[in-house]
């Protein structure tokens, strides 16, 4: 076990993959640029050659169709954005073709196929460039949509996203490339559709996916000192979605809360809500609730921007809401927490030094 960044844990799964499958190739905007996408795929280009690792033209839809085609025929592309936004551009190629191939042809030919989608916040990238869109993608059957939190599952999921035999849409939220964490040195996989209990607790039930795990972490901080225990589920995998592991929890704490950065209508937290609802065997002691981004775009300036994204303090007002607690020592804690810490709100750390 070694510990290592986020992008070091992703690039060392991409170098593993293209090792492993000579059928696994890289492809996209800036991927042999010396920044190398947010630094996941630096190197590669020399050590591969640029028949498995190469640039591509600002033409995502025809790219999309040309790396499903190639799929088709046997090889294992990782087609990266990166930004979401740019994805919308192949929206016909990955719902109409990649995403409907396997059922049209009676489930006797894959698209073995990832996408790779860059998601964020802060740093004046607007409404164009920070959308978080991984329930427009949870939405369409025939896509798999992970999502990871931690650099040990940033590697592992992409390797099981690679050598699935059907497209998977990888979500990666560029304020986790710098986290640090331990990262087993093999080639392994974290199973696709698994959630992952981080945090034993027995008052409520936090569901959180990706950046707002750290967000829910960091709220935990804040709970501890009010003697408040959170169960906290890393759901890993928006689609398929581990329903067993939130009712497990939410039957023992009988309160859940649901973080995501998606938009609130007719999002994750509220299919995730729906389903604990619809549970005739789970018990809730007060209604479920959910933090999300609210439904309008995102703002470029950061006088906006401090108002639009959830943080640790809302997910802390919230539990504490729930929970009935104390809530004038709750603001207390809130306030010295904030006036220990000096990092402006629209950047992860002082380490980040720009979107790309």
């Amino acid at each position: 076990m070694q510990s290592n960044t986020y992008t070091k844990a992703m690039n060392e799964a991409l170098d593993s993959c293209l090792k492993k499958d000579k059928s696994v190739f890289v492809i996209g905007l800036g991927v042999p640029d010396p920044k190398g996408v947010f630094g996941a795929t630096s190197g590669l280009r020399k050590k591969y050659g640029p028949k498995r690792v190469m640039d591509m033209p600002v033409s995502e839809n025809a790219l999309t169709g040309v790396c499903i085609g190639a799929a088709i025929n046997g090889m294992r592309p990782v087609l990266t954005h990166q930004r979401v936004d740019f994805s919308l551009l192949a929206l016909d190629q990955v719902i109409n073709n990649a995403a409907k191939w396997y059922y049209m042809f009676g489930n006797q030919q894959s698209v073995p196929m990832v996408i790779k989608l860059t998601v964020g916040m802060g740093w004046g990238q607007g409404p164009q460039h920070s959308q978080n869109l991984q329930t427009l993608y949870a939405h369409i059957p025939g896509l798999k949509v992970v999502a990871p939190a931690t650099p040990r599952d940033a590697k592992g999921l992409i390797i099981s996203a690679i050598e699935d035999n059907n497209p998977v849409i990888f979500i990666d939220h560029r304020w986790l490339h710098e986290t640090f964490g331990p990262v087993p040195e093999d080639h392994y996989k974290v199973p696709i559709g698994k959630a992952n209990v981080i945090k034993k607790g027995s008052d409520i039930t936090i569901v959180s996916t990706s950046y707002m795990i750290i967000e829910t972490m960091k709220a935990l901080n804040l709970l501890n000192e009010l003697g408040i225990k959170p169960e906290v589920v890393d759901l890993r995998t928006l689609k398929p979605l581990d329903e067993k592991t939130i009712f497990n929890s939410v039957k023992k704490t009988g309160r859940l809360l649901v973080t995501d950065l998606s938009h609130r209508e007719f999002g994750v937290a509220a299919e995730i809500i729906s389903r604990v609802s619809e549970n005739p065997k789970i018990k809730l002691l007060t209604s479920p609730q959910r933090i999300t981004a609210p439904d309008f775009p995102a703002p470029s300036s950061p006088a906006l921007s401090e108002h639009y994204y959830p943080r640790y303090t809302d997910i802390a007002l919230k539990v504490v809401e729930m929970l009935e607690a104390d809530k004038d020592r709750l603001a207390k804690l809130i306030a010295k927490d904030k006036e220990s810490n000096k990092i402006p709100h629209d950047v992860p750390d002082d380490r980040f030094m720009g979107p790309f």
